[in-house]
């Protein structure tokens, strides 16, 4: 039985684990993107509780780990601090449901929850199950390198308090980026959109004009894809345009934007490239794009394509649209120029 003072410490403490608790949850309700949820997430954890090791493991497949590596790019914590696993490596571990479990004996048993690339030196861990409408896609991880900070005999009633305010928020991130995907991406190709592309435009001709700096843009279209469509059917085509994205995601830069303009045709706009080193781009595109094997319904294509190219400091262009229809007109008129070349 434990004595008065005991209690009260106990008490004590408890209080203090709920206004630290209250803390994190406080910082992360109202946010409403995955970059800034699971970064403050891991962040506040961390400082609150003086936590070495936080992270989250997420199941590959998932919506949110597939809407999730959209943020990794602009983010420096969550490469380090988001680990996938296959849902079978998770449900062997953790089962379906949705207690915490604190870990301090045969941690290498659970190194499927532990980032790869990591050297913590973990002596104990508590892993703490999230849901999404319903379905539990991942864990909440802490860990220590002390043996008794998560040991199996610890209450974790705070843990699964954190871990089920952290998927409500998660339910509503989630909710918001499939709303702003479908406002500013092509459901298909996951690019950017026409609309998207032409407001990120207008900002970049307008900063190129202001500072006198060099701007391109890039029209590009497949060349006899109706044939695909007739020959093999819309499933195929579409096939066709998924590989192709993602061949240009692959071909392109950073700093490039590009978008799915409509149909068969996608858009790059260069920042900071030249006539001539946008001409260079298009061509090894072309090139890597032709040499690429599509395979549909067990028979491999390959699928060629065309583009124009306008240049802000060539063209002298008064507007953005106006540099975008100069880009067109290029497409255009390559095509027809080539149009007798082009392999059946």
């Amino acid at each position: 039985m434990l004595t008065f003072q005991e209690l009260l410490d106990l008490v004590k403490d408890n209080e203090l684990k709920s206004r630290k608790f209250n803390h994190v949850e406080t910082k992360i309700l109202t946010i409403l993107n995955f970059k800034d949820l699971f970064e403050t997430l891991l962040s506040e954890i961390s400082n609150q509780f003086d936590i070495p090791y936080v992270w989250i493991t997420l199941v590959e497949g998932s919506d949110t780990s597939r809407l999730l590596l959209k943020a990794f790019g602009s983010s420096e914590l969550l490469p380090e601090r988001v680990n996938l696993t296959t849902r079978s490596q998770f449900q062997g571990l953790l089962g379906t449901g949705t207690t915490p479990t604190l870990i301090n004996r045969d941690i290498h048993d659970y190194r499927a929850l532990i980032p790869s690339k990591s050297n913590w030196m973990i002596r104990s861990m508590s892993v703490a199950p999230i849901s999404l409408d319903g379905e539990v896609i991942g864990c909440l991880n802490q860990g220590d390198i002390s043996a008794d900070r998560f040991s199996p005999d610890k209450d974790p009633v705070f843990l699964a308090q954190l871990a089920l305010k952290f998927s409500l928020c998660l339910s509503n991130v989630t909710a918001h980026e499939k709303l702003r995907l479908l406002a500013f991406n092509d459901p298909l190709t996951e690019l950017l959109n026409r609309r998207a592309m032409e407001h990120a435009l207008e900002q970049e001709f307008r900063r190129a004009i202001r500072y006198n700096r060099e701007l391109s843009v890039a029209f590009l279209d497949l060349d006899k894809f109706k044939a695909v469509n007739d020959r093999y059917g819309h499933d195929a085509g579409d096939k066709v345009l998924m590989d192709v994205a993602r061949a240009l995601s692959r071909y392109t830069r950073e700093s490039d934007i590009l978008c799915r303009f409509a149909g068969d045709e996608f858009v790059l706009v260069l920042p900071e490239t030249t006539a001539g080193k946008a001409e260079s781009m298009m061509v090894r595109i072309q090139e890597e794009l032709a040499a690429m094997p599509i395979t549909i319904n067990g028979q491999t294509l390959h699928q060629h394509v065309s583009f124009g190219i306008a240049s802000l400091r060539i063209e002298n262009t008064p507007t953005y649209p106006a540099l975008l229809k100069r880009a067109d007109k290029a497409l255009y008129q390559n095509k027809m120029r080539h149009h007798r070349c082009l392999p059946a």
